[in-house]
């Protein structure tokens, strides 16, 4: 403030002029100018009844003022600019499974609308936090906890409980969640951990049943392997399992009941003042997973 009203005072020759054009009261401008002066040792102003001109130091210091407030204005300029545009380096966080399979995709597709943009995609299981890592985004699954970041709802992310035809000609196939006691569970430690799955009857009854098998990870594509080769029944993200299903390599079960779905989120740092590159590809981003986007292929 003390420079902008400085260059004020010169140009208009006046402190009443510039106070109004800056919005100060007089002997506000008056103090500003009084306390510059006393920071540099110098008097900037020979002032008297007809207003105020500069002396030789405020006449030199007013040719400084004047490229640094160019300076100014170029770089506020710049970065308004930036914050408008889909440019820069956008770095992007999400889960092993989420990332290989739906977000890589989606984000080369995205890259090419914005030639501009440098994308540092990276993949990680575990929590990662967004302020310390420098990540400008991340997609995560699940109810979000109560925090200071800015989120934004994407859709939906629903399971379903699948297995091979030759498992299920072997096996039988199962016509309630009770009858899962008898048949190889491949379990996911990550979600559906515990050896218990949770399924919604057509009236909303709720029940857990608790399940076993030969095998249990934390990669779903493990899982989805395994199923495929006909070693037990699978709870899978439908868009992990939906080429399988598409293909007949597996086939979706229980179709009465429901299993827990997931919410999809975008999270970034803050939710104000959200710079375009981050906001651009959210709004995009919500355009590609809304509906059954499991069932589109990118």
């Amino acid at each position: 403030m003390g420079i902008q009203l400085f260059i004020r005072v010169v140009e208009t020759g006046s402190f009443s002029k510039a106070s109004r054009d800056l919005g100060l009261t007089q002997p506000t401008a008056t103090k500003h100018v009084a306390a510059l002066e006393a920071r540099l040792g110098a008097r900037l102003f020979h002032r008297s009844t007809r207003g105020a001109t500069p002396t030789e130091v405020g006449a030199a210091y007013y040719d400084k003022c004047k490229i640094i407030a160019r300076e100014l204005e170029e770089a506020d300029n710049l970065a308004a600019l930036m914050q408008q545009r889909v440019q820069g380096s956008l770095r992007i966080s999400t889960s092993v499974a989420f990332g290989r399979r739906v977000l890589t995709p989606l984000v080369l597709k995205f890259m090419q609308q914005h030639p501009g943009l440098h994308i540092d995609l990276s993949f990680e299981d575990r929590f990662v936090n967004l302020v310390e890592q420098g990540i400008d985004l991340a997609v995560r699954m699940g109810r979000l906890a109560d925090s200071t970041l800015g989120a934004r709802y994407l859709g939906r992310n629903p399971w379903v409980l699948v297995a091979a035809p030759g498992y299920l000609a072997e096996h039988g196939t199962p016509q309630s969640p009770a009858e899962l006691a008898g048949h190889a569970a491949l379990i996911y430690s990550s979600v559906q951990g515990d050896e218990r799955w949770a399924f919604t009857a057509p009236d909303g009854q709720m029940l857990q049943v608790p399940v076993a098998g030969p095998l249990r990870s934390n990669n779903l594509s493990a899982l989805l392997s395994a199923a495929r080769q006909g070693m037990g029944l699978a709870v899978l993200p439908w868009y992990v399992a939906h080429e399988s299903v598409r293909t007949g390599i597996v086939q979706p079960l229980l179709s009465g009941w429901t299993l827990p779905e997931q919410e999809v989120h975008a999270v970034f740092s803050s939710p104000r003042m959200v710079p375009a590159k981050v906001s651009g590809f959210v709004n995009w981003l919500q355009g590609q997973l809304g509906g059954e986007w499991w069932t589109r292929r990118v």
